[in-house]
């Protein structure tokens, strides 16, 4: 079965995916295209749901991953990678053909990269600490260390927690508003002492201001849009004792 996933229009071209919860072998509150390795989930269907999206973009590939840590650290990949070693980071940058860049979110931000002219893709995990220690920026670098032109790269934000699901309260404001008072934008007005965060928006904004011309937002909710997508703060919310994460990823097909 090939699960259902995804795409950008700016990545048109580049073997790319957004994939949700459908079209996996995971069951329960895991059900079924758990792709995290530390969800909890059996190994050995995780293994096989990863191979389904991994199959489903770019057949032969090798599928790499990370042990993401919400931190701003990028990892280049290369022909000389283990690509199974997971190292600590939170976004991957090759211009290696035939490797799968793979990022698991359950809320926060997917965000895949291209410089197609270039041969060079990137993907990075957007949680809001990373996303404000600059995890795009970073990611932007290191493609740029690889031979892309940050005026040819283009960015797709994917499925992730929309504004209206994302509740904080008034100390999480305030660290934003101190990194940057413009950053109130991305705010609206909740409840005494709380406000509505727009994560999406503020990723994007980061993209822009750092010189990404073409920022393609998904706008899917994955906290709303239960039956589509895995959501960490509704399986907290409902005292769930796990949650799965989805997973997206990009690449290049190797040489004919």
């Amino acid at each position: 079965m090939t699960p259902p996933f995804a795409t950008a229009a700016p990545l048109a071209g580049v073997p790319h995916g957004f994939f949700g919860r459908r079209g996996g072998v995971s069951s329960g509150d895991l059900a079924s295209l758990d792709c995290g390795l530390g969800s909890g989930d059996d190994p050995a269907l995780i293994a096989e749901n990863r191979r389904r999206a991994a199959a489903a973009i770019l057949p032969g590939a090798a599928l790499t991953g990370l042990y993401q840590v919400h931190g701003n650290r990028c990892v280049i990949v290369d022909a000389a990678s283990d690509l199974a070693a997971r190292p600590e980071a939170d976004a991957l940058a090759t211009r290696t053909p035939g490797v799968l860049l793979g990022i698991l979110t359950a809320d926060c931000v997917p965000v895949l990269f291209a410089d197609a002219k270039a041969g060079v893709v990137g993907a990075a995990h957007a949680g809001w600490k990373g996303a404000i220690a600059g995890v795009t920026d970073a990611t932007l670098d290191a493609m740029e260390s690889l031979g892309a032109d940050r005026k040819s790269i283009v960015a797709a934000i994917g499925p992730c927690i929309a504004r209206a699901s994302y509740e904080v309260d008034d100390g999480f404001v305030a660290r934003f508003l101190a990194d940057d008072p413009a950053n109130e934008h991305f705010f609206a007005a909740a409840r005494p002492g709380h406000a509505m965060f727009d994560i999406a928006a503020y990723v994007a904004a980061r993209l822009a201001a750092a010189g990404v011309t073409t920022v393609a937002i998904g706008g899917q909710d994955s906290y709303a849009e239960e039956a589509a997508y895995f959501s960490y703060r509704r399986a907290c919310h409902r005292g769930e004792n796990g949650y799965g994460r989805q997973i997206s990823v990009i690449g290049f097909k190797p040489p004919s």
